[in-house]
């Protein structure tokens, strides 16, 4: 049964980074992942992927030849591949049964094809239904939106509206964590924002945003989608630092938890001791989150830095050991065949 993570988010909220930080993940974990680049406006991909859309369509040629702008021009591109999707479900195939592979798919960063235009959820719908994929979306969202009470409102809406759109798991995920404490004092404590608490103490703040007629009338709006929010019941977050080991172990113990794939997939994945412990939750490290990325993170990241610096000594130290160990093997195997021989070599 094929697992795969689906990554969205609006522009700038890390996607790409996030993938191959999951590609540097993957490996050290012993887990057989590949990326799939869904977007055919990145031409600059920081990882190597398996299938890349742009070999089916690219921006700059729809763009040039229906005379459409880059929105356009991506959206006609996404339907263009939902109407010619064999090819394209051959190669995904081709992974997951052959190889095996626990696949990443990097979306585009245009927040209507994952909020009210169908083209991806059909062809994700697709694979799903004839490869018996196992999916879970990935929802990105940098965190600078938190120090805005109304922007903050906003990207609530935007990943309930996903959430009902993409109609999959999905985990909401404040990127660029570790940046946060840089952008200034938050009004509330940080796990107000991702456990999404009573949305009325956020009021105040948004009336004091805006005092005009127009920012009134736009502080009613705000409210009225707070509401709505909080009515549903279904958004939280949890946080990320790509650099950071024990965040990113924290977010893909949720996810592979999310698509299943710790209850089914670890020996094939070739993961089973990374299976085994997140089953335990032996992987987890439950840190409060408010002192790890703000009261005390410069205690944290010194902790980090020195970890890292002894698990480096650690592995040099083995590497020298395995050379002697090497030499020694090669020793006594010379020996071994100056005896057999009788030559009475002498080095």
């Amino acid at each position: 049964m094929p697992f795969a993570q689906i990554v969205i988010g609006p522009p700038g909220s890390g996607k790409s980074t996030y993938c191959n930080g999951c590609s540097q993940f993957f490996n050290a974990i012993g887990r057989h992942g590949q990326i799939v680049n869904m977007d055919p406006a990145n031409d600059a991909l920081p990882y190597p992927c398996a299938v890349d859309i742009r070999d089916f369509v690219t921006l700059e040629e729809i763009m040039q030849e229906q005379q459409l702008g880059p929105n356009g021009g991506l959206m006609y591109a996404v339907e263009s591949l939902d109407e010619s999707i064999d090819l394209f479900i051959l190669q995904i195939k081709s992974l997951v049964q052959e190889e095996k592979a626990y696949l990443v798919f990097d979306c585009p960063g245009q927040v209507e094809l994952f909020t009210h235009h169908s083209s991806l959820f059909k062809i994700f719908k697709k694979l799903e239904k004839e490869l018996d994929m196992r999916f879970c979306v990935v929802n990105l969202i940098d965190s600078f939106y938190i120090t805005s009470p109304s922007q903050y409102v906003s990207i609530l809406l935007l990943a309930l509206r996903s959430m009902l759109m993409m109609d999959l798991p999905q985990i909401n995920v404040f990127s660029k964590i570790d940046m946060l404490k840089s952008y200034g004092e938050l009004p509330f404590r940080l796990d107000y924002y991702t456990e999404v608490q009573d949305l009325d103490y956020l009021q105040p703040f948004i009336e004091k945003e805006s005092s005009s007629v127009l920012g009134r009338r736009y502080s009613k709006l705000t409210e009225t989608i707070s509401e709505l929010v909080s009515d549903f019941n279904l958004v939280s977050f949890e946080v990320l630092a790509v650099d950071d080991k024990q965040s990113m172990i924290n977010l893909q113990s949720v996810v592979d938890k999310a698509n299943g794939y710790i209850f089914g997939a670890s020996e094939v994945g070739g993961d089973t001791v990374w299976a085994e412990a997140t089953r335990e939750g032996a992987m987890m490290v439950n840190y409060d989150i408010q002192d790890r990325w703000i009261d005390n993170k410069e205690k944290y990241d010194e902790e980090e830095r020195k970890r890292q610096e002894e698990q480096a000594k650690e592995q040099n130290m083995q590497e020298k050991e395995v050379d002697v160990d090497n030499e020694d093997e090669w020793e006594k195997a010379l020996k071994d065949w100056e005896e057999k021989q009788g030559t009475g070599y002498v080095r």
